[in-house]
């Protein structure tokens, strides 16, 4: 395990050009991050998960994302960025969808469920560029909190999250819980004590 901080360092010292799917995923596998060292961004919102930047650069954004027990994401896409995600508390699903009919005129959106997986403090897991889209959710089940790592090259502040229901989708402007260990939300949290 190592410190946050070191992993940031060792994440930010990859060439621009060797910053691809196998080198980042490979880099978080060899990596694992410690839980304590990620105290000043433990921030849980007992309605949604949180969003803590670590990192920001401009090949990447390194964040951290903190889930209730029952908690899950919308559908959502990562506007053809690349995305890696590992974990340092817990473990997560993850749920690909497969895009059987999209019509930018109408915002009409027709998703098929495909791929299912978990990911733990040893599988990290990188976003399927053929099949982007995705949800995660931390299952009652799984009955533990989770913390997860996230890293979007290039970073972004939009993305797209589908209604399968109404076979729909819209464009959602995305924001932070804190920032660099600073709330910036006024959202209700619990700083998460390791004690």
């Amino acid at each position: 395990m190592i410190d946050i901080s070191a992993f940031a360092t060792g994440l930010s010292e990859i060439p621009e050009e060797q910053f691809t799917d196998s080198a980042v995923l490979e880099y978080m596998r060899d990596n694992p991050v410690s839980i304590a060292s990620l105290d000043p961004y433990l921030y849980f919102n007992a309605e949604h998960y949180t969003r803590n930047l670590i990192l920001h650069t401009p090949l990447f954004d390194l964040m951290a994302l903190c889930w209730e027990i029952g908690q899950k994401s919308r559908i959502h896409n990562h506007t053809n960025q690349r995305c890696w995600m590992g974990v340092a508390l817990g473990k997560v699903q993850v749920q690909n969808y497969h895009v059987v009919h999209h019509d930018t005129a109408t915002r009409f959106c027709e998703l098929t469920p495909t791929d299912r997986y978990i990911i733990d403090s040893d599988h990290p897991a990188e976003v399927d560029s053929g099949e982007p889209i995705h949800l995660l959710v931390n299952p009652p089940a799984f009955a533990s909190r989770a913390v997860t790592l996230h890293i979007y090259s290039r970073p972004f502040d939009a993305c797209e999250v589908y209604d399968l229901k109404s076979k729909s989708y819209q464009t959602v402007s995305l924001s932070y819980t804190s920032e660099l260990g600073v709330l910036t939300s006024e959202v209700a949290v619990e700083k998460m004590s390791l004690a």
